[in-house]
C-alpha cells in the first residue's frame, strides 16, 4: 500500500506492520449490518420454506406438500378480492394524504406565530396508535354523541353509516388513516419547501415570471425528491395496513375491507393454517418491495436531475 510521505514523496506501508486492532475495525463497522442481515433472513427463508408444507397448529407433524398452498391461494377468490382491497386501499389513502399534505404544507409557508401553531398540532395525530385513533373516531362518529353526526345533522344528514357499511366502509378507514398519517406527508413536504434555495427563485422575480410558472418550473420539480420519499413511506404502509382496519371493522362488513394482511392473520391465527397464511404475506413483501424498488430509482434519477447530473 503506497501513501504520500511529510514531503510528498510515496512510501510503502506494509499491511503485515499495521496494528490488529486497527486492521479490526472494517469488520466491528461490517459486523452490526451482518446480524441485522442475517436476522431478517432466517425468518424469511424460514417463511419461504414453511409456505411449501402443511404446517399448522394442529397438526402433531409437518410434512411437504410442495406447490399446494400456491395453487390454492392463486385459485381462490379471497386472495383477489384481499388483492383489490389492498391495492385499492393503498391507492385511496397514498394518494389523498399526498394531494392534501402538499396542499397543506404549502398553505403553512409563511413563517409567522400561526402557522408555527399549527404545525405542531399537525404533528399529534402522528403520535396515536392507529388503536386509539379508531376508538376516537368511534365517539366522534356516534350515532348519538358524536361530534361529526351533529355537524352532518345540521346538513340535513341523519345515522350516516361511516363503517357500519358497504358503502362507507372504504371512505371511513380513508379518513382515519389519513388524519392519523397525513401529518407525515406534511413534515416532509414542508422540509423540502424550507430546504429549497433562494437564488432561482429570486432570478424567477427579477424576470418577471409569474407565481404558476415559477410553480410549474422550479418549485415542483426540486420538491419531487422529497415528494418520493414521502410517497415511498407511506405506499409501503398502506400496502400493509393492519391496525386501523382490524380495530375499526375486522375487515368488515362481510369480507368488504379484508386486504391480504387481515386475510393472512385470519388464516394463519384463526384457523391456525400458517402453511396456508405464509403465501399470502410473501406475495404481500413481493408488491411492498417492487413498489418501493420503483420509487426508490425514480427518486435517484430525481436527485441526480436535480445536482445536474446526467
Amino acid at each position: 500500500m503506497a501513501a504520500p510521505d511529510k514531503n510528498g514523496a510515496q512510501s510503502t506501508i506494509n499491511y503485515n506492520e499495521i496494528p490488529a486492532k486497527i486492521r479490526r475495525r472494517p469488520y466491528y463497522v461490517v459486523l452490526p449490518g451482518l446480524i441485522i442481515l442475517i436476522g431478517i433472513l432466517i425468518p424469511f427463508v424460514t417463511a419461504i420454506a414453511l409456505s411449501f408444507t402443511n404446517y399448522s397448529f394442529k397438526l402433531p407433524t409437518t410434512k411437504f406438500v410442495f406447490l399446494k398452498n400456491w395453487i390454492a391461494l392463486l385459485s381462490s377468490k379471497d386472495f383477489y378480492h384481499a388483492l383489490s382491497v389492498t391495492l385499492r386501499y393503498a391507492f385511496y389513502c397514498t394518494g389523498v394524504q399526498m394531494v392534501l399534505g402538499t396542499v397543506v404544507a404549502f398553505l403553512l409557508k409563511a413563517e409567522n406565530w400561526f402557522t408555527r401553531i399549527l404545525k405542531v398540532l399537525f404533528t399529534f395525530p402522528l403520535m396515536v396508535a392507529p388503536a386509539i385513533a379508531v376508538l376516537v373516531w368511534q365517539l366522534m362518529t356516534s350515532n348519538s354523541v358524536g361530534v361529526l353526526e351533529k355537524f352532518l345533522n345540521l346538513l340535513g344528514v341523519f345515522n350516516f353509516p361511516w363503517g357500519a357499511s358497504k358503502k362507507t366502509a372504504m371512505f371511513t378507514v380513508v379518513l382515519i388513516d389519513t388524519w392519523v398519517n397525513m401529518p407525515f406527508v406534511i413534515l416532509l413536504v414542508s422540509a423540502g419547501i424550507n430546504s429549497l434555495p433562494k437564488s432561482p427563485f429570486e432570478a424567477a422575480q427579477v424576470d418577471g415570471a409569474g407565481a404558476w410558472f415559477t410553480f410549474k418550473t422550479l418549485t415542483f420539480p426540486m420538491l419531487k425528491p422529497f415528494m418520493y420519499i414521502a410517497l415511498l413511506f407511506r405506499l409501503m404502509a398502506a400496502l400493509q395496513e393492519f391496525g386501523i382496519i382490524f380495530a375499526l371493522t375486522k375487515g368488515g362488513p362481510g369480507d368488504t375491507l379484508m386486504n391480504i394482511s387481515l386475510t393472512a392473520y385470519l388464516t394463519g391465527f384463526t384457523y391456525q393454517s400458517l402453511a396456508k397464511a405464509l403465501p399470502y404475506l410473501l406475495i404481500l413483501w413481493s408488491i411492498v418491495n417492487v413498489s418501493a424498488r420503483l420509487i426508490v430509482n425514480r427518486q435517484r434519477q430525481l436527485t441526480k436531475q436535480a445536482a445536474g447530473i446526467q
